[in-house]
């Protein structure tokens, strides 16, 4: 009797888990052919130590403060003199907002000088993870 139950219970936890396993993969299999990913948009700025303040503009607006926003100093990605950089990844109405509230108080990087202190930023995040996973791991 108990040979029997065993039976009805492995068969049975068996289909459930071939079922599952399709229709799990079935779903996948059709969502990622329906959905479309896209790649965040991102600024770098350039802002001299004396118009710090304006960062704090940055975070206060609404629509900004949703993204992600990152601050390093020159000295923190290996750079001389006294800046700072703000990266805001996000949405790029969100990005043009950031745009109109630094103004004429910072520097919006493009091109290979943004490139350059964007792989500084993804690099020091890198290292960040690494750190965390050190600890943790």
């Amino acid at each position: 009797m108990a040979i029997v139950a065993w039976k009805k219970i492995t068969k049975t936890t068996f289909l459930f888990i071939v079922f599952s396993t399709i229709s799990l993969f079935s779903y996948s299999k059709n969502n990622f052919k329906e959905k479309a990913y896209t790649i965040m948009a991102y600024a770098i700025f350039e802002i001299e130590k004396e118009n710090e303040r304006i960062i704090d503009e940055i975070k206060k607006d609404d629509l900004v403060s949703r993204q992600s926003i990152w601050t390093r100093d020159a000295k923190s990605l290996g750079l001389e003199g006294e800046k700072i950089y703000l990266k805001i990844e996000g949405d790029e109405e969100a990005i043009e907002k950031a745009k109109e509230i630094i103004g004429d108080k910072g520097k919006l990087l493009e091109g290979g000088e943004a490139e350059k202190i964007n792989e500084k930023f993804v690099a020091d995040e890198e290292k960040a993870s690494e750190g965390m996973g050190f600890i943790f791991g």
